[in-house]
């Protein structure tokens, strides 16, 4: 795959954190008493931290403002970002093979600059990318390719040239509505790996066999 620009997802992509995103909520309601529903998951994973916990706030009637929710959300996924978070198997080689190939990179995530920033910093994975663009920039969630488009821009580089990376299936959807040509990257998280693979132009299981994409 020849390209200029690559901009990639966060979480589930180039880090081993959707586990600690996805134990969020419901470890969060279940210190406040409350239990949550088997689909908070679900609900959760399209919205930013500071929406999910005003959903949390709101839906489970939590005796406090939302954010007072936000900020212990918040607190407990820094501490994870700070100290255990860890890129996956495979990222850091394909990112240096992309360097040195000329492509420049981008992070377009739902995640908030600053954690985002904390991350990538724990999981050595900073100097790769010439910046982070969020959801929160764009002012739009990853239903809209808002955040790919301003990611491309700060690239310089045409649609066509760019790869958008991700490991969510609606993600990856948007994105290719969007005219990006995508590579979907295996995570346990999104459990229509079929359809992932059948959707996107590109299908990755381990960043460490990635030179081996499936293109469709």
């Amino acid at each position: 795959m020849r390209l200029q620009g690559a901009i990639f997802d966060m979480d589930g992509t180039l880090l081993d954190s959707m586990p600690a995103w996805r134990s969020l909520g419901a470890s969060f309601l279940r210190r406040m008493g409350r239990e949550p529903d088997v689909e908070l998951d679900h609900q959760l994973r399209t919205m930013s931290l500071r929406g999910g916990a005003a959903y949390c706030a709101e839906h489970y009637g939590l005796d406090m403002e939302p954010e007072e929710v936000i900020r212990r959300m918040r607190a407990e996924i820094e501490d994870f970002y700070r100290t255990r978070v860890t890129a996956k198997p495979g990222v850091e080689r394909m990112l240096s093979l992309l360097k040195m190939e000329g492509v420049w990179m981008y992070v377009a995530t739902a995640t908030e600059h600053p954690l985002a920033e904390i991350a990538l910093e724990r999981a050595g994975l900073t100097g790769y990318f010439r910046g982070i663009v969020t959801c929160g920039d764009a002012g739009r969630d990853k239903s809209d390719p808002a955040v790919y488009e301003m990611a491309l821009r700060r690239l310089r580089c045409r649609k066509e040239d760019a790869v958008v990376f991700e490991d969510a299936l609606f993600a990856l959807r948007t994105a290719k509505a969007g005219g990006f040509r995508t590579a979907a990257v295996y995570d346990e998280s999104e459990a229509e790996q079929e359809t992932m693979r059948a959707e996107a132009d590109y299908y990755i299981r381990s960043f460490e066999d990635w030179t081996a994409l499936e293109q469709a």
